[in-house]
This record gives structure tokens, C-alpha cells and sequence, in this order.
């Protein structure tokens, strides 16, 4: 059986009806809002064939149909338009990403917090994975008698630096041999891959400067992993509570239970975290069963080419998917550029 036009405009009427009354949509329903020009007993034979084809269902009892994970998989793929913000809504996204915020943490929390305003779903912002990120380049320069600084560059365009103490007797030619050898060893790579024979060969190059090399190796450390990386932000959790699909108190409690697990939220987040652009996840295409009943929409941001992490949506399948679209889609850039700012601006 073919999907022809009019079919594709009842689905879409349908979709639409459901999503803004969570009411099973009948034929005179769509024949009185809709206006297709056609009676309620085509649009009745219409939809017993989109029955047949899998893109709506009959709940229970009901005379009124609602849409299956499949109508609403051909309705982002194939029927879907962009919703539109608002003026009003577009200055509280400028403004919340203009406002001088100089930390990674408070950036991702008002991405957040805005995303859940901003589509009255839960919101789940990943922090920036920096163990990932490979070292670019490594400097350290004399600043006074036993002062020097320590500069650490890494692929994503972060700079991290760090006063230490250096031995009196240290020299400026003495640290460009350090640094040297610290950037033929490390650079391009992420702290994950730097195994132990490679920090042998780094301590035997630089056998007589042992001590300085303990310190510095350890401040690069610190520095790249200071941010709690695994950190999950998660915002509007009541929201998703307010839907009528979760007035059940055991599906309630399943969702409640999931989003007190970090670990699983990350890993949810991380399944997406190697593709572009944005991605939706409908009902049963959710590999964890806990949210079969939702839809997932993510996607990632990034500085430069380099991709850090992942921020997503969750919600009921009956979710204004044109609206998350557009609203994940405006944050993940805006929170790309902030970042791009922030990061290559802590000298």
C-alpha cells in the first residue's frame, strides 16, 4: 500500500492533534480543524489504511487513533518542519550566553536550564570529556629566581596554565629542553594512551631534571581533568512528570529511577556522541527499556572540529519534535561558540 499525499496529510493531522491534546484523534475531529477537503468517511478508510500500514494504532477501546513509533519516525523524516522561535525567545538565548560567564560548569548549567524552559521537557547536558582531548603543545617559561609557569595546549583550543616552583639554579635553556622532549612524547595524544613505558622514556631523556618533571606531569593532570567530566546537568525533571503519559505512578518511578543513575545517563549520551549534527531516538529505538515509552533527541557541541560532548532532550513520544528540533539545534551551536570563547581564553 502506497503513502500518498493524502495520507501523508491525515498522519500529519493526526500527529499534530496528539501532540497538542494527548486525545485519540477521530476522522470528524481531523475533518472539522483540518479542513482537507475530503468527508469523515474517506478520511475514516484513509486511516484504517494507515492502521494497516503501522503508522497509527487504536488505544484500547477508544474510536480515536494515536500515532505508532513508526507515524512518528515518517513524520521527522519525511514530514516535519522547523518550528520557529520567537523574537522573545531568541534574545533569552542571546542573553543567556552573553551574560560574562567565565566557567565551563555555569555555561552547561543555563544551557540546561534553558533547554527545559524553552520546551517544558527534561533537559540533560553533558560535561566537555577534556580526557579526550589530545595534548597539543607544552611550554614552560622562566618568570623569576625559582618561579616558572606552565602552559598546556590541547587539541580543542584550551589553554591551561599553572605557576610552580623551580629550583633556583633552573634555567630558561633548561625548560625548553623539558618542554622539547614533554611535546615530542605527548603531543596528539589524550591522556587515556599515555601508557606507562612512555613516561619511562619522558623520566630517562630527562633523568636530572626529575624533580621538576614530577611536579609538571602532575599540574598537567590536574589541569586537564579538574572539570568533573562525567557530570550529567539535568534540568526539568518535573516537567517530563507533568505530561499526562507519566501519571502512572510505576512508570514514574521506573524514569525517576534512571535519571538518578549518572552513569547510565552518560552512557545514553555517550551512543550519540560520534555523530554530527542532531539525532532522535523514538519509543523502542531507545536501547535502555526504561524509556521506550520516551523520545531522545541530542546533539552534540563542539570547538573547532573537535566534538565534547553531547546535550539531549527527553520527553514522551508525543513530544513537539519540530519545536526540540530547533531549540537543541540553536543551543548546541551557541554553546559551541561560548565554549570556542571561553576555553581559548584562559591565559
Amino acid at each position: 500500500m502506497k503513502m500518498d499525499e493524502r495520507k501523508q496529510q491525515i498522519l500529519l493531522a493526526i500527529i499534530k492533534d496528539y501532540i497538542n491534546t494527548a486525545e485519540p484523534v477521530g476522522s470528524r475531529t481531523i475533518s472539522r480543524k483540518y479542513k482537507l477537503g475530503v468527508s469523515p468517511a474517506t478520511i475514516r478508510n484513509e486511516m484504517s489504511d494507515l492502521e494497516e500500514m503501522g503508522y497509527i494504532e487504536q488505544p484500547h477501546t477508544s474510536a480515536g487513533r494515536i500515532p505508532s513509533n513508526l507515524g512518528y519516525r515518517y513524520y521527522v523524516d519525511c514530514l516535519m518542519q522547523r518550528e520557529q522561535l520567537s523574537e522573545e525567545e531568541e534574545v533569552t538565548i542571546r542573553r543567556g550566553y552573553e551574560n560574562k560567564v567565565r566557567e565551563v560548569g555555569e555555561v552547561l548549567n543555563r544551557t540546561g536550564r534553558m533547554m527545559a524552559q524553552l520546551t517544558h521537557y527534561t533537559a540533560l547536558v553533558q560535561m566537555p570529556s577534556f580526557r579526550r582531548s589530545a595534548y597539543k603543545h607544552v611550554q614552560m617559561v622562566l618568570m623569576g629566581p625559582s618561579q616558572a609557569i606552565l602552559i598546556v595546549v590541547m587539541d580543542t583550543g584550551a589553554v591551561h596554565h599553572q605557576m610552580m616552583t623551580v629550583p633556583e639554579s633552573i634555567t630558561q635553556q633548561d625548560l625548553d629542553q623539558i618542554s622539547s622532549v614533554l611535546n615530542a612524547k605527548l603531543q596528539g595524544r589524550t591522556m587515556d594512551n599515555i601508557r606507562l613505558t612512555l613516561i619511562k622514556e619522558i623520566y630517562f631523556e630527562l633523568s636530572k631534571h626529575r624533580s621538576i618533571l614530577d611536579l609538571a606531569l602532575e599540574l598537567m593532570q590536574d589541569r586537564v581533568i579538574s572539570v568533573a567530566e562525567d557530570k550529567i546537568y539535568l534540568e526539568g525533571v518535573f516537567n517530563i512528570l507533568n505530561q499526562p503519559e507519566f501519571h502512572n505512578v510505576e512508570r514514574v518511578k521506573i524514569l525517576l529511577s534512571l535519571l538518578e543513575q549518572e552513569d547510565t545517563l552518560k552512557d545514553i549520551l555517550d551512543f550519540t556522541r560520534d555523530r554530527q549534527g542532531i539525532t532522535i531516538k523514538i519509543g523502542n529505538e531507545n536501547l535502555r527499556q526504561e524509556i521506550q515509552d520516551c523520545s531522545m533527541v541530542t546533539a552534540t557541541y563542539q570547538v573547532g572540529d573537535k566534538i565534547l560532548g553531547t546535550i539531549g532532550v527527553l520527553g514522551p513520544t508525543r513530544m513537539d519534535y519540530a519545536r526540540v528540533v530547533t531549540v537543541i539545534d540553536c543551543m548546541s551551536r551557541n554553546l559551541s561558540r561560548t565554549l570556542d570563547r571561553i576555553l581559548k581564553g584562559q591565559v
